[in-house]
């Protein structure tokens, strides 16, 4: 019933802009259709590109669609054989939809336009770069940071502006924020690397480790792995899991002056470069800071790592205008129309030139540590694999386990690294037969 469900959903969706398209169709214009996931503030500055790329020219028209469930949506729509002609996806998409060949590859028509990797900043290409094609075009990109409360480091004696560079200087930092009330329950963690709960993947990375070796190897039990999961243990240990249960359960929603960062029952945390809007409009009057996340003392080499991602926009394969569907989003990557978009949502751009309006008129007063952190040698992404998504669940459950100490970091990373493997090597088996 669900199928059917998302299929009528789509039908209708189909309907809707074939029906808008035909009514329009005696402008002389060739009208497109461009589903996208983003509502609010986000949906209003992507409208804003397609209203300037509406004005900007008279013979191509882009009608924008917000659709929940994108991703989903879209293949159902492909393999229906009526796709948008422009859809916006997620850069974890790119891979797994150009192996089932539901997207087109967009080298072609990014050499007649001019387009190249050079004119992006190389960790947000090459999340859209896979098996020697360009599958996907970034709208905006993310990287991460750490944020603190520089009130709070003031009350306990530390420096407001100086964060903590190192793992072990975080981990004191921590201890010296954190408080407990007089019955011992704690009212405020210094840092918990369980909040947000958005990279528990990615940990290892901080301390030199990855997921996936790019050869056909699942690499979650690597020493690097371990060392940093038994450092997130640490936390637990030290703070008490009941203790840090009862504490987070108070926390209220990201999207909310409950936030824990925002209400002040968390002094330093992870966020990413979205975080200034929600600063912004939940809790205005809080005096913070961003920088790069702290790296282990003994591997300096690791300063500047960060986790990136960006959105995208692709042509699903079968759509019915591939040539005026690239037109738009040519526009999209050029300086005017990614910097629009990326003001707009208040992010970076992913291009490698910026201009100096840009940065002048941008309201994130920390912009470039995220544009100096996207550039870093230190940048990591999810691995390229279609099971990912299987793999993240693993690894959140791994995660929770050593978090409850539940399991030791060997053994919780261990099961991953068995399930994994034998998931990847199945994977790549049938991956070698449609190839024959």
């Amino acid at each position: 019933m669900r199928w059917l469900l998302c299929l009528l959903l789509c039908a209708a969706f189909v309907i809707s802009g074939c029906a808008s398209e035909s009514k329009a169709s005696s402008d002389g214009r060739v009208h497109i259709s461009y589903w996208e996931k983003w509502t609010g503030f986000e949906g209003e500055a992507m409208r804003a590109v397609v209203d300037e790329f509406n004005r900007s020219q008279d013979k191509i028209f882009v009608h924008l669609l917000t659709v929940s469930q994108v991703d989903q949506k879209m293949l159902l729509a492909t393999a229906g054989g009526n796709p948008p002609d422009v859809a916006g996806l997620w850069s974890f998409n790119t891979h797994v939809y150009a192996d089932k060949g539901a997207i087109m590859p967009l080298d072609d028509f990014m050499k007649e336009a001019g387009i190249k990797r050079e004119d992006y900043l190389p960790a947000y290409w090459n999340l859209s770069f896979y098996r020697g094609k360009t599958w996907a075009l970034p709208t905006t990109p993310a990287s991460v940071a750490l944020h603190w409360n520089k009130d709070h480091f003031r009350e306990v004696g530390l420096d407001p502006e100086r964060p903590p560079r190192t793992i072990e200087e975080l981990d004191a930092f921590a201890e010296k924020l954190t408080k407990r009330d007089e019955n011992g329950k704690i009212i405020r963690m210094g840092f918990m690397p369980s909040e947000p709960g958005w990279w528990n993947w990615g940990w290892g990375y901080f301390f030199g480790g990855t997921l996936y070796d790019g050869k056909g190897r699942i690499t979650a039990n690597s020493p690097e792995n371990i060392r940093a999961f038994r450092w997130v243990q640490s936390y637990a240990k030290k703070y008490n899991v009941k203790d840090l249960q009862v504490f987070q359960s108070g926390f209220g929603n990201f999207s909310s002056p409950q936030n824990a960062f925002l209400a002040g029952k968390v002094s330093m945390e992870l966020q990413g470069v979205w975080m200034h809007n929600f600063i912004d409009k939940y809790a205005p009057h809080l005096n913070w800071g961003a920088a790069p996340f702290p790296h282990p003392a003994d591997r300096p080499d690791l300063a500047n790592s960060t986790p990136v991602d960006i959105d995208t926009l692709v042509i699903p394969t079968g759509a019915k205008h591939p040539r005026e569907a690239f037109e738009f989003i040519k526009f999209v990557q050029s300086q005017r129309g990614m910097e629009l978009l990326c003001l707009g949502q208040r992010k970076h751009t992913p291009l490698a030139r910026v201009s100096p309006q840009f940065l002048q008129n941008h309201p994130h007063p920390y912009l470039k540590v995220f544009i100096d952190l996207a550039k870093s040698p230190n940048t990591f992404s999810t691995p390229k694999i279609g099971i990912w998504r299987e793999y993240q669940d693993e690894m959140n459950n791994a995660f929770s386990n050593i978090w409850l100490c539940k399991m030791t970091p060997e053994e919780a990373l261990g099961l991953v690294q068995a399930r994994m493997q034998k998931k990847l090597d199945r994977e790549l088996r049938q991956k070698r037969r449609r190839r024959l």
